[in-house]
């Protein structure tokens, strides 16, 4: 046990997963530094390991992009025991859901209107169009199905980010205690 009364697991504590805009890296940091141990972020750790930004590599084709992605997700899986934030499409890969499996895997399911009104004044390259909004919408429309497929249990990630923290470690130890 830990001092915040979970057990410790192989691999992360807790996955996060989600569409650009719902909170996981806010949440992430937040939920590491209540359960006392160290965050990471999947995006953030491509951009370190290859020393290019994540737009540099989807100019090589999205497909070389989700390759690597799902390598250092692999390595992070096995290799990270805190609190891991996965990028939003991280989860499209299936080779890389299957490597999901075991573990906690939290859905921040964020509105589209709210989720949004978090990007809109981002540069992400998936929100280069003329009606940038409607693109919003539909992916995530298309995409959730696939984060609650992925998803051991899903989170509202409307609330303040310690208040989604909290519930995530509620949920948590829920699950641990059925184990």
């Amino acid at each position: 046990m830990t001092d915040s009364g979970l057990t410790d697991v192989r691999g992360p504590r807790v996955v996060l997963i989600g569409f650009m805009g719902s909170g996981k890296s806010t949440v992430g940091q937040q939920l590491a530094r209540v359960l006392g141990c160290e965050w990471k972020d999947s995006d953030i750790e491509i951009e370190r390991r290859s020393g290019r930004t994540i737009p540099e590599i989807f100019a090589d084709g999205e497909e070389v992009f989700r390759e690597y992605e799902r390598r250092v997700v692999a390595d992070l899986l096995s290799t990270h025991t805190g609190v891991l934030s996965l990028g939003g499409g991280a989860v499209l890969t299936p080779s890389t859901r299957d490597l999901l499996a075991g573990h906690p895997v939290v859905y921040l399911e964020v509105a589209a209107d709210q989720g949004f009104s978090r990007v809109a004044n981002s540069s992400r390259p998936l929100l280069k169009a003329d009606d940038p909004k409607q693109v919003y919408r539909d992916l995530l429309a298309k995409r959730d199905p696939i984060y609650r497929d992925a998803a051991t249990f899903v989170v509202d990630a409307h609330p303040h980010q310690r208040v989604v923290a909290d519930k995530i470690i509620t949920q948590l130890t829920e699950q641990e205690a059925t184990q």
